[in-house]
Protein backbone atom coordinates (compact mmCIF):
# COMPACT_ATOMS: atom_id res chain seq x y z
CA UNK A 1 0.00 0.00 0.00
CA UNK A 2 1.16 3.50 -1.09
CA UNK A 3 0.97 6.90 1.14
CA UNK A 4 0.38 9.86 -0.09
CA UNK A 5 0.52 13.19 1.83
CA UNK A 6 -2.51 15.90 0.97
CA UNK A 7 -1.35 19.18 -0.39
CA UNK A 8 -2.27 20.63 3.50
CA UNK A 9 -0.56 17.97 4.88
CA UNK A 10 2.74 18.51 3.00
CA UNK A 11 2.50 22.04 3.71
CA UNK A 12 2.46 21.51 7.44
CA UNK A 13 5.17 19.11 7.66
CA UNK A 14 7.18 21.22 5.92
CA UNK A 15 6.70 23.84 8.21
CA UNK A 16 7.24 21.74 11.14
CA UNK A 17 10.66 20.71 9.82
CA UNK A 18 11.67 24.56 9.03
CA UNK A 19 10.18 25.25 12.48
CA UNK A 20 12.71 22.12 14.01
CA UNK A 21 15.32 23.44 11.98
CA UNK A 22 15.34 26.88 13.08
CA UNK A 23 14.97 25.79 16.92
CA UNK A 24 18.00 23.88 16.34
CA UNK A 25 20.26 26.12 14.37
CA UNK A 26 19.27 29.10 17.03
CA UNK A 27 19.79 26.68 20.07
CA UNK A 28 23.14 26.38 18.36
CA UNK A 29 23.97 29.99 17.77
CA UNK A 30 22.48 31.32 21.47
CA UNK A 31 24.97 31.29 24.32
CA UNK A 32 24.52 28.41 26.84
CA UNK A 33 22.62 29.49 30.01
CA UNK A 34 24.75 30.07 32.71
CA UNK A 35 24.55 26.99 35.51
CA UNK A 36 23.52 28.74 38.58
CA UNK A 37 21.02 31.71 38.36
CA UNK A 38 22.50 35.02 39.30
CA UNK A 39 22.89 35.05 43.26
CA UNK A 40 22.19 39.42 42.69
CA UNK A 41 20.72 42.08 40.31
CA UNK A 42 21.03 41.95 36.61
CA UNK A 43 20.65 45.84 35.90
CA UNK A 44 20.06 47.10 32.37
CA UNK A 45 22.70 50.05 31.21
CA UNK A 46 21.43 50.50 27.75
CA UNK A 47 21.01 47.61 25.79
CA UNK A 48 23.61 45.27 28.15
CA UNK A 49 22.70 44.33 31.23
CA UNK A 50 25.54 43.91 34.29
CA UNK A 51 25.10 41.64 37.05
CA UNK A 52 25.31 42.78 41.05
CA UNK A 53 25.38 41.16 43.89
CA UNK A 54 25.17 42.91 47.33
CA UNK A 55 24.78 41.58 50.35
CA UNK A 56 25.20 43.24 54.57
CA UNK A 57 23.44 45.73 55.76
CA UNK A 58 23.31 49.48 54.53
CA UNK A 59 23.89 52.08 57.37
CA UNK A 60 24.26 55.41 57.27
CA UNK A 61 27.56 55.92 58.99
CA UNK A 62 29.19 53.86 56.72
CA UNK A 63 30.43 53.66 53.09
CA UNK A 64 29.77 50.64 50.75
CA UNK A 65 32.46 48.34 50.05
CA UNK A 66 32.74 48.10 45.69
CA UNK A 67 35.07 44.57 44.91
CA UNK A 68 36.72 45.10 41.90
CA UNK A 69 38.28 41.82 40.02
CA UNK A 70 41.47 41.36 38.14
CA UNK A 71 41.73 40.47 34.67
CA UNK A 72 39.93 37.35 33.87
CA UNK A 73 38.45 37.07 37.25
CA UNK A 74 34.64 38.18 38.24
CA UNK A 75 32.20 38.12 41.41
CA UNK A 76 32.74 34.68 42.12
CA UNK A 77 36.17 35.21 42.74
CA UNK A 78 35.70 36.82 46.16
CA UNK A 79 33.37 33.60 47.23
CA UNK A 80 35.69 33.77 50.15
CA UNK A 81 36.02 37.48 51.04
CA UNK A 82 32.57 38.67 50.32
CA UNK A 83 30.34 36.79 53.55
CA UNK A 84 33.37 37.78 55.95
CA UNK A 85 32.83 41.59 54.85
CA UNK A 86 29.10 41.56 54.38
CA UNK A 87 29.34 40.63 58.48
CA UNK A 88 31.00 44.76 58.81
CA UNK A 89 29.63 46.72 55.81
CA UNK A 90 27.70 46.55 52.66
CA UNK A 91 29.68 45.22 50.22
CA UNK A 92 29.05 44.37 46.19
CA UNK A 93 30.74 42.53 43.73
CA UNK A 94 30.37 42.67 39.91
CA UNK A 95 31.10 40.79 36.55
CA UNK A 96 32.29 43.31 34.07
CA UNK A 97 30.98 43.35 30.66
CA UNK A 98 31.31 39.75 28.89
CA UNK A 99 31.81 38.10 32.15
CA UNK A 100 30.23 35.67 34.60
CA UNK A 101 26.59 36.83 34.01
CA UNK A 102 26.60 39.75 32.55
CA UNK A 103 26.17 40.45 28.85
CA UNK A 104 28.34 41.69 26.05
CA UNK A 105 29.03 45.41 26.03
CA UNK A 106 30.25 47.90 24.00
CA UNK A 107 33.71 47.89 22.56
CA UNK A 108 36.58 48.61 22.37
CA UNK A 109 36.77 47.92 26.37
CA UNK A 110 38.89 50.69 27.45
CA UNK A 111 39.39 51.16 30.98
CA UNK A 112 37.45 54.42 30.95
CA UNK A 113 34.38 52.74 29.36
CA UNK A 114 34.14 50.01 32.20
CA UNK A 115 34.76 52.62 34.75
CA UNK A 116 31.89 54.03 33.54
CA UNK A 117 30.27 51.22 33.55
CA UNK A 118 30.59 50.49 36.96
CA UNK A 119 29.86 54.33 38.11
CA UNK A 120 26.56 53.37 36.12
CA UNK A 121 25.36 50.21 37.41
CA UNK A 122 26.07 51.58 40.93
CA UNK A 123 23.81 54.44 40.21
CA UNK A 124 20.90 52.68 38.47
CA UNK A 125 21.23 50.17 41.35
CA UNK A 126 20.84 52.99 43.91
CA UNK A 127 23.79 52.27 45.60
CA UNK A 128 25.19 54.85 48.21
CA UNK A 129 27.55 57.26 46.11
CA UNK A 130 29.87 56.83 49.78
CA UNK A 131 32.80 54.25 48.25
CA UNK A 132 35.56 52.05 49.57
CA UNK A 133 36.96 50.52 46.72
CA UNK A 134 38.63 47.60 46.47
CA UNK A 135 40.87 46.55 43.28
CA UNK A 136 42.93 43.38 42.72
CA UNK A 137 45.75 43.72 39.96
CA UNK A 138 44.18 45.24 36.69
CA UNK A 139 41.28 46.14 39.10
CA UNK A 140 43.55 48.63 40.48
CA UNK A 141 43.98 50.64 37.99
CA UNK A 142 39.94 50.78 37.13
CA UNK A 143 39.49 51.68 40.87
CA UNK A 144 42.21 54.57 40.47
CA UNK A 145 40.74 55.80 37.37
CA UNK A 146 37.13 55.97 39.21
CA UNK A 147 38.21 57.75 41.72
CA UNK A 148 39.78 60.23 39.38
CA UNK A 149 36.73 60.44 37.18
CA UNK A 150 34.46 60.49 40.61
CA UNK A 151 36.51 61.48 43.68
CA UNK A 152 33.66 62.98 45.81
CA UNK A 153 32.41 59.08 45.94
CA UNK A 154 35.56 57.69 47.01
CA UNK A 155 36.33 57.46 50.39
CA UNK A 156 39.21 54.82 50.83
CA UNK A 157 40.72 52.55 48.95
CA UNK A 158 42.43 49.12 49.61
CA UNK A 159 44.80 47.49 46.40
CA UNK A 160 45.27 43.87 46.59
CA UNK A 161 48.37 42.97 44.06
CA UNK A 162 47.47 46.13 42.08
CA UNK A 163 49.15 46.84 39.02
CA UNK A 164 52.17 49.29 39.06
CA UNK A 165 52.38 53.21 37.69
CA UNK A 166 54.21 51.88 34.60
CA UNK A 167 53.82 47.95 34.30
CA UNK A 168 55.94 45.84 31.63
CA UNK A 169 54.75 44.24 28.93
CA UNK A 170 56.49 42.54 25.74
CA UNK A 171 57.05 44.97 22.64
CA UNK A 172 56.15 43.58 19.25
CA UNK A 173 59.76 42.17 18.82
CA UNK A 174 59.26 40.15 21.92
CA UNK A 175 61.25 42.32 24.13
CA UNK A 176 60.33 43.71 27.52
CA UNK A 177 59.50 46.98 27.84
CA UNK A 178 57.16 49.48 29.53
CA UNK A 179 53.76 49.98 28.83
CA UNK A 180 54.54 53.58 28.64
CA UNK A 181 57.01 53.26 25.66
CA UNK A 182 53.82 51.09 23.74
CA UNK A 183 51.84 54.47 23.58
CA UNK A 184 51.47 56.06 20.16
CA UNK A 185 49.37 59.05 21.65
CA UNK A 186 46.60 57.78 20.03
CA UNK A 187 43.29 59.58 21.52
CA UNK A 188 41.10 57.23 23.80
CA UNK A 189 37.86 56.41 22.23
CA UNK A 190 34.89 58.26 24.02
CA UNK A 191 32.47 56.22 26.11
CA UNK A 192 29.81 54.39 24.55
CA UNK A 193 26.11 54.36 26.35
CA UNK A 194 24.82 51.88 23.32
CA UNK A 195 25.63 49.53 21.17
CA UNK A 196 27.14 46.72 22.63
CA UNK A 197 28.80 43.60 20.62
CA UNK A 198 26.98 40.63 19.91
CA UNK A 199 28.13 37.29 19.55
CA UNK A 200 26.55 37.34 16.23
CA UNK A 201 28.72 40.17 15.37
CA UNK A 202 31.97 38.32 15.26
CA UNK A 203 33.23 36.97 11.76
CA UNK A 204 33.96 33.63 11.38
CA UNK A 205 37.84 33.96 11.43
CA UNK A 206 37.54 35.84 14.66
CA UNK A 207 34.97 33.36 16.36
CA UNK A 208 37.40 30.55 14.96
CA UNK A 209 40.23 31.75 16.98
CA UNK A 210 37.99 32.79 20.18
CA UNK A 211 36.78 29.23 20.26
CA UNK A 212 40.41 27.49 19.71
CA UNK A 213 41.43 29.72 22.83
CA UNK A 214 38.56 28.54 25.23
CA UNK A 215 39.28 24.89 24.16
CA UNK A 216 43.11 25.43 25.37
CA UNK A 217 42.09 27.54 28.24
CA UNK A 218 38.82 26.43 29.95
CA UNK A 219 40.23 22.80 30.94
CA UNK A 220 42.40 24.84 33.41
CA UNK A 221 39.50 27.23 35.20
CA UNK A 222 39.45 25.99 38.43
CA UNK A 223 43.68 25.39 38.54
CA UNK A 224 45.21 26.85 41.72
CA UNK A 225 44.43 28.81 43.35
CA UNK A 226 41.10 28.77 42.46
CA UNK A 227 40.62 25.17 43.29
CA UNK A 228 40.20 26.81 46.30
CA UNK A 229 36.79 28.74 45.90
CA UNK A 230 33.70 26.93 46.85
CA UNK A 231 32.22 24.43 44.62
CA UNK A 232 29.18 26.73 42.63
CA UNK A 233 31.97 29.36 42.62
CA UNK A 234 34.10 26.58 40.66
CA UNK A 235 31.06 25.52 38.46
CA UNK A 236 30.78 29.57 37.20
CA UNK A 237 34.35 29.91 36.64
CA UNK A 238 34.30 26.57 34.38
CA UNK A 239 31.24 27.61 32.38
CA UNK A 240 32.32 31.65 32.05
CA UNK A 241 35.95 30.47 30.25
CA UNK A 242 34.01 28.44 27.82
CA UNK A 243 32.13 30.87 26.76
CA UNK A 244 32.51 32.74 23.92
CA UNK A 245 31.35 36.53 25.32
CA UNK A 246 34.13 36.11 28.25
CA UNK A 247 36.95 36.00 25.45
CA UNK A 248 35.48 38.60 23.41
CA UNK A 249 35.25 40.63 26.24
CA UNK A 250 38.93 40.93 26.67
CA UNK A 251 39.76 43.51 23.81
CA UNK A 252 41.23 47.30 24.25
CA UNK A 253 43.51 48.04 21.98
CA UNK A 254 44.29 51.33 23.83
CA UNK A 255 45.48 49.80 26.88
CA UNK A 256 48.79 51.24 26.64
CA UNK A 257 47.32 54.92 25.96
CA UNK A 258 45.53 54.70 29.04
CA UNK A 259 48.01 53.55 31.52
CA UNK A 260 50.80 56.02 29.75
CA UNK A 261 48.02 58.68 30.70
CA UNK A 262 47.92 57.57 34.12
CA UNK A 263 51.77 57.51 35.12
CA UNK A 264 51.90 60.93 33.10
CA UNK A 265 48.86 62.22 35.87
CA UNK A 266 51.01 60.67 38.51
CA UNK A 267 54.15 61.96 37.38
CA UNK A 268 52.37 65.36 37.98
CA UNK A 269 50.77 64.54 41.56
CA UNK A 270 53.31 61.88 44.16
CA UNK A 271 49.86 61.94 46.49
CA UNK A 272 46.72 62.09 43.61
CA UNK A 273 44.42 60.39 46.58
CA UNK A 274 45.68 62.69 49.12
CA UNK A 275 44.79 62.12 52.50
CA UNK A 276 42.61 58.90 51.43
CA UNK A 277 42.90 55.88 53.70
CA UNK A 278 45.00 53.44 51.25
CA UNK A 279 46.57 49.82 52.51
CA UNK A 280 48.05 48.30 49.56
CA UNK A 281 48.06 44.34 50.02
CA UNK A 282 51.22 42.25 48.51
CA UNK A 283 51.89 38.94 47.95
CA UNK A 284 54.33 37.78 49.92
CA UNK A 285 55.48 33.85 48.21
CA UNK A 286 57.33 34.97 44.74
CA UNK A 287 55.72 33.54 41.85
CA UNK A 288 59.32 31.90 40.54
CA UNK A 289 61.58 30.09 42.85
CA UNK A 290 65.37 30.60 42.85
CA UNK A 291 67.40 33.65 42.58
CA UNK A 292 65.72 34.82 39.60
CA UNK A 293 62.36 34.24 41.59
CA UNK A 294 63.88 36.45 44.87
CA UNK A 295 64.41 39.31 42.52
CA UNK A 296 61.25 39.25 40.91
CA UNK A 297 59.47 39.47 44.19
CA UNK A 298 62.14 41.83 45.49
CA UNK A 299 61.40 44.49 42.14
CA UNK A 300 57.79 43.26 42.80
CA UNK A 301 57.60 44.44 46.57
CA UNK A 302 59.07 48.08 45.40
CA UNK A 303 56.52 48.46 42.79
CA UNK A 304 53.78 47.73 45.12
CA UNK A 305 55.38 49.97 47.58
CA UNK A 306 55.59 52.86 45.28
CA UNK A 307 51.61 52.31 44.57
CA UNK A 308 51.60 53.32 48.89
CA UNK A 309 53.09 56.79 48.09
CA UNK A 310 49.23 57.39 46.38
CA UNK A 311 47.73 58.67 48.95
CA UNK A 312 49.64 60.45 52.31
CA UNK A 313 47.78 57.78 54.68
CA UNK A 314 48.71 54.66 52.67
CA UNK A 315 50.41 51.39 54.42
CA UNK A 316 51.89 48.07 52.58
CA UNK A 317 50.60 44.70 54.02
CA UNK A 318 52.56 41.74 53.29
CA UNK A 319 50.21 38.43 52.92
CA UNK A 320 53.04 36.23 53.75
CA UNK A 321 51.89 32.91 52.24
CA UNK A 322 50.03 34.28 49.03
CA UNK A 323 50.51 34.46 45.98
CA UNK A 324 48.92 36.81 43.68
CA UNK A 325 45.22 36.18 44.55
CA UNK A 326 45.78 37.16 48.30
CA UNK A 327 41.55 37.18 48.27
CA UNK A 328 41.77 33.15 48.00
CA UNK A 329 44.94 32.42 49.79
CA UNK A 330 44.57 34.68 52.94
CA UNK A 331 41.30 36.67 52.20
CA UNK A 332 41.53 37.30 56.08
CA UNK A 333 43.93 39.39 55.20
CA UNK A 334 42.25 41.82 52.84
CA UNK A 335 39.55 41.57 55.16
CA UNK A 336 41.36 43.10 58.03
CA UNK A 337 42.50 45.84 55.50
CA UNK A 338 39.31 46.67 54.28
CA UNK A 339 38.35 46.83 57.77
CA UNK A 340 40.78 48.94 58.67
CA UNK A 341 40.12 51.42 56.01
CA UNK A 342 36.36 51.57 56.91
CA UNK A 343 37.61 52.65 60.56
CA UNK A 344 39.84 55.69 59.12
CA UNK A 345 37.16 57.03 56.85
CA UNK A 346 34.87 57.18 59.95
CA UNK A 347 37.95 58.90 62.00
CA UNK A 348 37.82 61.22 59.12
CA UNK A 349 33.97 62.82 59.14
Amino acid sequence: MSLRWSGRARTLAIAALLLFLAVVARSQSEPALPPLPPPGQLIDLGGWRLHLNCSGKTTALQPTVILEAGAGDFSVDWSLLQPAVARLARVCSYDRAGSGWSDLGPRPRTMHQQVWELHTLLKKAGVNPRLVLVGHSYGGWLVRLYAANYPTEVEGMVLVEAGADNPKRFGLDGKVVHASDLATGRPIPAVKSSGPLHESDLGPRILGMIKESIRQGAPHANDPPYDKLPADAQRMRAWTVSQVKYAASNDNPFEAEELAAMFAERKKDEHPLGDMPLIVVSRGVPEQQGPEGRQAQEEHLQEQASVVTLSRNGTQVIARHSGHHVQVDEPDVVVTAIHEVMSATHLRQ
